[in-house]
């Protein structure tokens, strides 16, 4: 760790210290103490600090960008990894075939190889597969440098597709470009990854900070949209504080496989889930296995060109949550574990944290309602509170001089941010509801397993809504009314997290309806790198199996 990193880690965890100190002031002014109003206060202070760290994450972003790494010239072989399970196989396809004729036009065609990983039991959909498969062999030319293996055991998940591939098949390459079924990188963006990987011989561990595509909901297009306009940001600041022990987010990431094979085995921990069994958060304890063996782990924010897709709405955003909380919280018994960085054991504690926030915060909610501080201080620490969230946003944007035309101009840019602002506010109680109900179920013994993902169109009828809300509901009910019978001077504070808990089923629903207007537009879609438009190009051909086939081999001969 360099003398620089250190000093940006401890101002960054002292001016978060220092904010949290201030709101438990600001809370307990002139009030004289009992037991539970301690226990709001020390609640109050842990959760203003994890928020006022990931605001000072977004400050350290905003200076200057930092120099490109060193390069070296790549010799070796490589392969991408597509871990895949239950999958609809004709879009995995398309990406590939759209990501391998953007190899051969950066000249990677002969040294980098693709592999599907299969872990699909649907035995009709694993046929699919291997059909299609086999006609993008047919298409490409590519056998021998196109795999496809379906497993038969699948102990570890995708964590254990991955290790599974890399005991048999890893001596074969150099590296690997690890992604998931819906990640599409560009074949430039590989390149300068492999050869910033042969240009630091100790990086073990290299990822992107991918950006969202594809989205067509209200909330799929925010979501796009915060994180591409906040995101690089973010994730600068992120890079500069972690230096050399940085994260694995699990996918859009280039590994150096011997580094991996060496430090990287998974432990199966004792006991049942949802504590127990195999690890579900594979990804940050892989990163933290490749530091404690001495490997750097990096992120490179300035490495454009790497996509992903995300949730199309509340619902499939909050299952894939269930699984991230879940084992995020199982990593409290790793981080313990002998030999790990203490920056890796930090991390671990803010995912934990995380999740543990939103359960703060309502119960900070549940002891005001029963009356245990004065409400003269609440306004006090809402605006610190409103400040640390809001802040970042503020400072990001008055940032985005030579931004905004990437996002359609300044009026569309500044109308997006505040429409980002707003649904957001609307959503975070829905989300925090979610969120507190995981923490529960994991701390009630409860496991969620490992849900595929929603893809496809995910629009929600209101009915549907109020199946997923309708508890959501019942407690923003519950706490207004609290609010007026017991602290009415609470109930102007409550109502900008109870009235969004009261509609919960109409935002969801509402949020996963595409919008009415261009707001949220983002840079891929106002000009398309080449692999998403040849991804266009080919799920639409894909989709169509009577057209006459050869257009990918006419890409790979130009």
């Amino acid at each position: 760790m360099t003398g620089r990193t250190a000093l940006l880690r401890a101002a960054t965890l002292g001016a978060a210290a220092v904010l949290a100190s201030v709101a438990l002031g600001l809370l307990l002014w002139g009030e004289e103490p009992g037991a539970l109003s301690v226990v709001q206060g020390l609640s109050v202070l842990v959760a203003t600090f994890w928020l006022a760290f990931g605001a000072a994450l977004s400050v350290l972003g905003l200076g200057p960008r930092p120099s490109a790494p060193p390069e070296g010239e790549f010799r070796g072989r490589a392969v991408i990894l597509v871990p895949i399970c239950n999958e609809e196989p004709r879009e995995i396809f398309a990406r590939i075939a759209a990501m391998d004729a953007d190899l051969h036009l950066v000249g990677l065609g002969g040294q980098v190889d693709i592999a599907v990983l299969s872990d699909t039991r649907d035995g009709a959909l694993a046929t699919l597969e291997a059909r299609l498969f086999r006609r993008l062999v047919h298409e490409t030319g590519g056998e021998g440098r196109l795999f496809y293996r379906r497993r038969t055991d699948n102990r570890g998940r995708k964590a254990g597709n991955i290790e599974d591939f890399i005991r048999r098949s890893g001596g074969a390459y150099d590296h690997a470009i690890v992604l998931d079924a819906d990640s599409l990188m560009t074949g430039r963006t590989i390149r300068t990854m492999l050869r910033r990987m042969e240009g630091d011989p100790r990086l073990g561990l290299l990822q992107t900070a991918p950006a969202i595509v594809g989205a067509r909901s209200r909330f799929g297009r925010m979501m796009a949209f915060a994180g591409a306009f906040h995101g690089p940001v973010f994730a600068r600041g992120l890079s500069r504080l972690q230096g050399e022990v940085g994260p694995f987010w699990g996918h859009n990431a280039a590994i150096r496989v011997r580094a991996f094979a060496e430090s990287c085995g998974l432990p199966v921990l004792s006991g049942p889930p949802p504590f127990g069994g195999h690890v579900l958060s594979h990804d940050y304890v892989e990163a933290a296995l490749l530091a404690r063996a001495g490997w750097t782990v990096r992120l490179d924010p300035d490495l454009e060109g790497s996509y992903e897709e995300g949730p199309e709405n509340i619902v499939a955003y909050a299952k894939r949550d269930r699984r991230w909380c879940q084992g995020n919280l199982q990593h409290a018994r790793i981080m313990l574990a002998p030999g790990l960085k203490g920056w890796s054991r930090f991390v671990f504690a803010q995912g934990i944290f995380a999740y543990l926030v939103p359960v703060l915060w309502l119960g900070f909610v549940l002891t005001g309602l029963a009356g245990v501080i004065d409400t003269k201080g609440i306004g006090h620490l809402a605006g610190l509170v409103l400040a640390l969230l809001f802040g970042p946003k503020v400072f990001v944007t008055l940032a985005a001089r030579d931004r905004a035309a990437g996002f359609g101009g300044w009026p569309l840019l500044g109308a997006s941010v505040m429409a980002e602002t707003l649904q957001s506010a609307l959503i975070a109680p829905v989300l925090l509801m979610f969120q507190a109900r995981s923490v529960l179920q994991v701390l009630m013994g409860r496991d969620g397993g490992w849900p595929a993902q929603a893809r496809g169109d995910s629009t929600l009828s209101l009915t549907e809504g109020w199946r997923a809300g309708w508890w959501i509901t019942l407690w923003g009910a519950g706490l207004l009314a609290s609010a007026v019978l017991l602290q009415p001077g609470l109930l102007p504070w409550l109502l900008p997290l109870g009235g969004p808990m009261l509609a919960a089923p109409w935002i969801i629903a509402w949020t996963s309806r595409p919008p009415r207007s261009r707001l949220f537009t983002t840079p891929e879609e106002l000009v398309a790198p080449g692999v998403l438009a040849r991804a266009g190009d080919e799920r639409r051909r894909w989709s169509r199996p009577e057209l006459a086939l050869g257009a990918l081999r006419q890409v790979h001969h130009a």
